[in-house]
């Protein structure tokens, strides 16, 4: 679960979440004018299965946009599409940044723990704190 609220987090302060919600709302506003502009594509199904190739750029040609209107639609959803494609990446690797902050930080509050307390820790204890702290200096150097 604190992987879920680490992931909200990310596509909230990069501003992501406001970009594939505004994806979202455009591929469906697009998917039903082409229902209206084409007469070749009939059904709210066929709009989204033909906004559906041109986000993946699959373009199987069963259902071709014939109209101009139809085309400019199409190329404002393949530029919009590119874009999200394009952030994908950027947000999983802000995401993966923040799991090893989150891991480093509560590795680190560990540490601090044991420290704090190193009169009341037993001898295991104390010989595992030292080899961290062995294992810490020899990725420094």
């Amino acid at each position: 679960m604190k992987r879920y609220k680490i992931l909200w987090n990310v596509l909230k302060r990069t501003g992501a979440i406001k970009l594939l919600y505004g994806y979202l709302i455009a591929f469906l506003i697009i998917s039903a004018a082409i229902v209206f502009i084409e007469p070749n594509i009939n059904t709210f199904q066929d709009g989204l299965w033909y906004c559906f190739n041109v986000l993946t750029t699959i373009g199987f040609g069963d259902i071709i946009a014939a109209t101009l209107a139809g085309r400019i639609l199409t190329i404002v959803l393949s530029v919009y599409s590119i874009i999200i494609i394009a952030v994908i990446p950027g947000l999983i690797t802000s995401f993966y940044l923040e799991i090893v902050k989150l891991r480093t930080n509560e590795s680190m509050e560990k540490f601090m723990y044991d420290l704090e307390r190193l009169p009341d820790l037993t001898k295991e204890e104390l010989e595992g704190l030292s080899q961290r702290v062995k294992n810490f200096q020899r990725k420094i150097k």
